[in-house]
């Protein structure tokens, strides 16, 4: 892409504050972009081969939405952390393995994708963020969900497509969890916590394609509860 094309699509940026290039074969983070770290809510560089964010990403203070999927990123820099306005961040189809340590900073974030990444496990780094909604960790690696997991705040948790073949009885006590997708996995019935069905706020659990059969489940203590949440919710939604 010419320097005249990438110059149209700057001052465009700084008249809309959204700055869009998809596509087009980005090896690195445009750096002529900090010319306007004060004017974009929006950068979305999907579907490129950026390698590496730049620190510079932390200056971008009044960003609310950034989305890089489908892009050859392994790490994430720590600055990244310190955009207070974040609201949307997409990193889906990189090479993650691991978050920021520092992560748990980004206050405003409600909306997080990572699916396709190489994550072993749920981040606790995730735990810390208090106006999650929804968090994609879907086709990654992770194996087993963490007792760290009670502290998530989110709405709802996509843990489709991964290996995990235990998860922590605390999960039953995420204050807001609605949605729980676990399908395509490596679940014993017996590694199901019961707490999940008889005393948690899930009222939509996914867990088809793992090594039991759905119809077990109805078998278990606590479906009767579950299903009750079930009803309630789809008729509010109906």
């Amino acid at each position: 892409m010419g320097n005249s094309a990438l110059k149209a699509h700057l001052e465009t940026a700084q008249k809309t504050g959204v700055f869009q290039l998809t596509g087009k074969g980005l090896t690195e983070f445009p750096e002529d972009l900090q010319k306007l770290t004060s004017n974009l809510r929006t950068i979305d560089l999907s579907n490129n081969k950026i390698e590496l964010l730049p620190p510079l990403i932390g200056k971008f203070s009044i960003l609310k939405s950034l989305a890089l999927n489908n892009n050859k990123l392994t790490a994430l820099p720590e600055e990244l952390c310190k955009l207070k306005k974040l609201e949307t961040l997409h990193l889906n189809g990189n090479h993650l393995r691991q978050l920021p340590t520092a992560f748990g900073q980004l206050s405003a974030l409600k909306t997080l994708s990572l699916s396709g990444n190489q994550l072993q496990t749920v981040p606790s780094q995730l735990c810390g963020l208090r106006h999650l909604d929804v968090v994609d960790l879907s086709k990654n690696k992770i194996q087993n969900v963490p007792d760290t997991v009670g502290e998530l705040q989110a709405i709802e948790l996509n843990l489709n497509q991964n290996q995990i073949s235990q998860i922590s009885v605390q999960i039953s006590h995420c204050p807001r969890l609605k949605v729980l997708r676990l399908e395509e996995n490596c679940l014993e019935l017996s590694m199901l916590p019961e707490s999940i069905l008889s005393d948690s706020q899930i009222s939509l659990l996914a867990v088809e394609g793992n090594l039991f059969e759905i119809k077990k489940l109805r078998e278990l203590e606590g479906y009767d509860k579950y299903m009750e949440r079930f009803t309630a919710t789809k008729k509010k939604f109906a």
